[in-house]
């Protein structure tokens, strides 16, 4: 038998406390020295959390000049800004004692350099504005982004190159209300802010701004902290916990502060930074500062599977990866909108196509995603909706569907990530069926035949033809469905008249065989992921509902709902953990958004039991 070392890499540990996660996600908040005047909306300026200042804000009473410098257990009271402001914008990774602070209220252009000692003032900015946000890594190199004028939110961005300011290119989303921000002047991010509250993440490159993946929760009055590889979002709208962290790729929720707060002050990096002050739930300033300090080297897990044992309460102890509570966030919009839609893939890279924006015009337009925005590519060969569709991105199938009038077809094409190709037909054309499988091993079943002709036909694909197997118990159409050839789902569904089904049940590659009962039966909004790990996204019960239910491949589970309310959208995505929700119809409108779906993973230590 082969020992631990041979299997997972390394030997048991001996340990007497618990390892963390390294970096960033095993960082975690504890207290720090309260300011000497409570407040919000001032700005920290440092590269660790302790050593940093917090310069202006408003007490509740006046905008403030006030700077504060902390050492890692006490803040004292330094030399004032020359101008007093709140709502101002700095240069928030840089060594405190070489910093920029600029804009700020009521629509200051006003910017200030601090040595360590005393502030300078220095080139105004050629917009004024507060509530703007700030990124920077010195007094030379700074990005002023966003903000408010008094009556909009402007999307304009200057960069600093030490002695002015030169306006660049605009933000994709103009906001305001303190979004979170950091890097360099050439090198950016932006998240969060508002009015309303915006989950919106965008990337600066030097020279534009790029749309990326949005935080797990729209929210404006955040702290935030890095840079674009790592980053740090915590409080915010109505007063938060809540604190996420930026891979360079999408956000996860990570350990919460102790004190809800927002419009905190915030500085540093995603692996040592201070939550400063702000407001409370009540809307009073608070002096409470918190300190979030990642893992060091020694304490980090070396990976999950890790066992190790507590030499000091005598547990044996296993890392493992837990999964945290799901959410939805806004993703890229489709160029156009539609619903009886088909898709194929995973949440971050997919295509839609077919569909309709108005029941009278088909469509045979493709889309493809990466995680941020959709790209028009080679349309189908039949336009239609209702259609059933499977595969990847790069290799999926479109079958059946409606081309006009009461016109239901049997057509099925083949998609190589390229272009469109017709292959073998279906056994029994229909609309509104279900797919899933590969182009060379795929699953049909369900769909109607009539205006009131529900069917349980399940068809399978080998690459070339179809072969009729075994029906589904329950005849239905508009239904969900996941996993593959041999191991399918299909849940939900709609009986004319008026009958939505909650019935699921799985297929072995030979028959069905009914299991656990949905928690709401519905015609689905969209649908994915395999028969042990499966979505089922919105859809429509007599009302148009937002109800979302996750499948472990015993039963469902109501968690978040969708933003939207739509039937008749399409499903992407692997498994419960990662879904995206495209397009649809909210009972008065096309929509032509998309909503993703996460469920952060969380590094754990748990003691093993008999």
């Amino acid at each position: 038998m082969a020992d631990y070392i041979t299997i997972k890499g390394y030997t048991l540990q001996n340990r007497t406390s618990d390892p963390l996660t390294a970096g960033a996600a095993g960082a975690s908040w504890s207290s720090g020295g309260d300011v000497n005047t409570a407040r919000n909306s001032s700005r920290g300026m440092g590269t660790v959390n302790t050593a940093m200042i917090a310069a202006g804000g408003y007490d509740g009473s006046n905008a403030q000049a006030i700077t504060e410098q902390y050492n890692g257990t006490a803040w004292t009271e330094v030399g004032d800004m020359n101008t007093a402001k709140t709502q101002g914008a700095a240069s928030g990774q840089s060594p405190y004692q070489n910093s920029i602070m600029f804009g700020g209220g009521p629509a200051l252009a006003v910017a200030e350099t601090w040595d360590g000692s005393s502030w300078t003032e220095v080139g105004d900015l050629n917009t004024g504005r507060r509530e703007l946000a700030g990124a920077g890594i010195s007094s030379t190199n700074a990005l002023a982004m966003g903000g408010q004028n008094n009556t909009d939110n402007l999307a304009v961005t200057e960069s600093w190159n030490g002695s002015s300011w030169t306006e660049v290119g605009d933000l994709n989303t103009g906001r305001a209300e303190d979004a979170g921000a950091g890097g360099s002047n050439t090198a950016a991010l932006i998240f969060g802010g508002g009015p309303p509250n915006k989950a919106n993440t965008e990337i600066w490159n030097g020279n534009s701004w790029t749309e990326v993946n949005d935080l797990n929760a729209a929210k404006s009055g955040v702290g935030g902290a890095g840079d674009v590889s790592s980053a740090l979002v915590f409080g915010g709208t109505g007063a938060s916990v809540d604190t996420e962290i930026w891979d360079g790729t999408s956000w996860t929720e990570t350990n919460n502060l102790s004190a809800a707060r927002r419009m905190p002050g915030a500085g540093g990096t995603s692996l040592s930074s201070l939550a400063i002050s702000g407001l409370n739930a009540s809307n009073s300033e608070i002096a409470t500062t918190e300190e979030w300090t990642a893992a060091t080297t020694a304490d980090s897990i070396i990976d999950t599977g890790q066992v190790y044992y507590r030499s000091d309460t005598g547990d044996m102890k296993v890392t493992l990866g837990v999964f945290g509570t799901g959410a939805w966030s806004s993703g890229g919009n489709l160029n156009t909108g539609r619903w009886l839609l088909g898709g194929a893939g995973s949440r971050d890279a997919n295509i839609v196509f077919a569909g309709t924006p108005n029941e009278s015009t088909n469509h045979a337009l493709t889309e493809s995603y990466n995680g941020t925005a959709w790209t028009e590519i080679g349309d189908m060969n039949s336009a239609r909706r209702s259609v059933a569709g499977q595969g990847t991105q790069t290799a999926a199938l479109v079958t059946a569907g409606r081309t006009s009038g009461t016109t239901i077809v049997a057509v099925n094409e083949s998609w190589n990530g390229a272009s469109w190709t017709e292959v073998g037909d279906l056994n029994t054309a229909r609309q509104v069926p279900m797919g899933t499988g590969t182009t060379t091993a795929g699953l049909v079943f369900g769909g109607v035949t009539g205006p009131t002709t529900e069917q349980n036909v399940s068809e399978e694909w080998n690459g070339n033809s179809w072969t009729e197997g075994n029906n589904l118990n329950t005849a239905r159409g508009a239904l969900g469905s996941a996993g593959i050839q041999t191991a399918g789902l299909a849940y939900g569904g709609f009986v004319y008249p008026g009958g939505y089904k909650n019935e699921t049940e799985k297929y072995n590659g030979t028959s069905w065989t009914e299991v656990g009962n949905m928690n709401t039966g519905r015609r689905i909004g969209g649908g994915n992921g395999t028969q042990t790990s499966a979505l089922a996204m919105s859809g429509r019960t007599g009302s148009y509902i937002k109800n979302t239910e996750s499948w472990n491949g015993t039963g469902w589970t109501e968690v978040a709902d969708t933003v939207y309310s739509v039937e008749s959208a399409t499903g992407t995505g692997v498994s419960n953990a990662a879904g995206l929700l495209i397009g649809g119809y909210t009972g008065t409108a096309t929509q032509a958004t998309s909503e993703e779906w996460n469920v952060p993973v969380v590094a754990t230590n748990s003691t093993i039991t008999d």
